[in-house]
């Protein structure tokens, strides 16, 4: 399996920097996981393969580049964009984003070719397939709700928590799948930080570490989702705090699982 964080944080240069305001993955190059930055991030082939978009949730860093890359691609598509969210996500899109106030409702449109959006809705704990990459939806506990994932694309398997604070279910279904070579967990804020993180239902390295023990296999975990007006202050304390090693996910590189 191959994973790309897409960028959306830019230097003084105009290049881009290792911060994340925005959640974007793609997956084998085909599968986008949340589209925080998709519109402005994808590469040329990229968004030329991307057709299947998975979100997590409806907060805005992991929507914001849905509707710019609908709009940019709305002409020369040959088959939609197919959404896959829980129906409470597909919900806050119709009302919220895609509501003709705030943006054109493409549900209701079609190019010379047909539909440019389609939504695929599943619910929490269900197993749906995208081109041979099976997703696992598993609830996590955030703000509104959530799905993590088990992804597997018949070569690899990972754990992806999405945005999420103590989360057992996560867990419990992580540790049933002897096969999965990494989990991707968020850490969005530092210590210090741990009241706001709390109310926000988010992770500190301090109790990353208490979910890190729930952890029963010896796979890789990388750490995502990281505030990037934080992100060196995090840093610092998971590699003081954690008593395993981590992988920090840097944008644009490519990961292989």
């Amino acid at each position: 399996m191959k994973l790309k964080l897409l960028p959306s944080t830019f230097d003084h240069n105009g290049g881009y920097s290792a911060g994340q305001h925005l959640t974007s993955f793609v997956i084998d190059g085909r599968v986008a996981l949340d589209a925080g930055s998709l519109a402005m991030a994808a590469s040329e082939n990229e968004r030329r393969s991307v057709r299947d978009i998975v979100l997590t949730h409806a907060h805005l860093d992991h929507i914001a580049g849905l509707p710019l890359f609908v709009d940019d691609l709305f002409a020369s598509l040959t088959e939609p964009i197919r959404v896959h969210a829980t129906r409470e996500v597909l919900e806050v899109l119709e009302r919220d984003v895609f509501n003709w106030s705030v943006y054109p409702r493409f549900s209701e449109l079609n190019n010379e070719n047909g539909p440019v959006l389609e939504y695929r809705p599943f619910t929490l704990g269900s197993e749906f397939s995208i081109g041979g990459v099976k997703f696992h939806s598993i609830p996590v506990d955030h703000k509104v709700p959530s799905s993590g994932f088990i992804i597997d694309d018949g070569k690899a398997a990972i754990a992806f928590s999405g945005d999420t604070s103590s989360s057992a279910a996560f867990w419990e279904k992580v540790n049933e799948r002897a096969d999965i070579e990494a989990v991707l967990i968020e850490c969005a804020f530092p210590n210090r930080m741990s009241e706001l993180a709390g109310a926000s239902h988010h992770l500190t390295p301090a109790t990353l570490k208490a979910e890190l023990e729930q952890l029963h296999l010896d796979a890789q975990v990388c750490v995502i989702n990281i505030k990037p007006m934080y992100r060196d202050e995090v840093i610092m304390e998971l590699r003081e705090t954690l008593d395993r090693k981590i992988t920090i996910i840097e944008p644009v590189r490519e990961y292989h699982f």
